[in-house]
């Protein structure tokens, strides 16, 4: 078996190809954490940025208001992404929670400003308008399937 397939095993996430989502990572998504989004550039070189994430069903979801940025253009060269969020728990022996994900990006067009809307509510409170524009273009929904499961937290025990 591939390491990666027994890092999958040994966490518990992987039934029959589906990365099954732990509950405390599952937690950490919905929270206010923000992601660290890693892309590659054209050149083989990792683009990192801090994105606002959610779940819908078992993908990460996020939103985007235009295609010029870099992280839009490199996901549609190259579908490959990685994000890290860091979560408020210490575990043995005394690091701080922290969660990878590996997986695959695609782009939905539309639905962002709805999304963003969503988000902010976790993201800067229940009575914020997002995006504060008039007419917000409808952008791009990122939605990102798990492939992969890493970091310290429960979602890595054994």
């Amino acid at each position: 078996m591939s390491l990666s397939g027994r890092l999958r095993r040994s966490c518990g996430c992987a039934r029959l190809g589906h990365v099954e989502i732990h509950p405390a990572a599952r937690e950490l998504l919905e929270s206010a954490a923000l992601a660290h989004l890693v892309t590659r550039n054209p050149d083989g070189s990792p683009q990192v940025t801090c994105v606002w994430v959610g779940l819908e069903g078992d993908e990460i979801v996020s939103g985007h208001l235009v295609d010029t940025q870099r992280k839009i253009r490199n996901v549609r060269a190259d579908p490959r992404v990685v994000m890290s969020l860091e979560g408020t728990r210490i575990h043995p022996p005394g690091l701080k929670e922290y969660l990878v994900v590996h997986g695959s990006a695609r782009l939905e067009p539309g639905g962002a400003p709805e999304l963003l809307q969503r988000l902010a509510h976790t993201y800067l409170g229940p009575e914020v308008h997002f995006p504060p524009m008039p007419d917000p273009p409808p952008g791009f929904v990122m939605r990102t399937t798990i492939e992969r499961l890493g970091g310290i937290g429960p979602w890595t025990s054994s």
